[in-house]
């Protein structure tokens, strides 16, 4: 199970509907997390390498206000 700004993520979905289960990320968001780390919209999160987590969860950590940051703004 990947691990995602401190959310487990299913790993039998595809990577853009896995990515929506965190807290502010929307499909529109996840499509363009895919597309800037290099990864095929079928791609399914157990078939994603450590190097490809390890893309998106950097880009979201350095771009994206998610999760605990974002409760407490709102």
């Amino acid at each position: 199970m990947a691990r995602i700004a401190g959310v487990n993520i299913p790993t039998g979905k595809r990577a853009i509907i896995a990515l929506t289960y965190i807290h502010g990320i929307g499909r529109t968001t996840a499509v363009k997390i895919c597309e800037a780390c290099g990864i095929a919209a079928e791609r399914r999160v157990n078939e994603l390498s450590d190097d490809e987590v390890t893309r998106i969860r950097d880009m979201i950590d350095q771009e994206l206000t998610v999760e605990g940051e974002l409760r407490r703004d709102v």
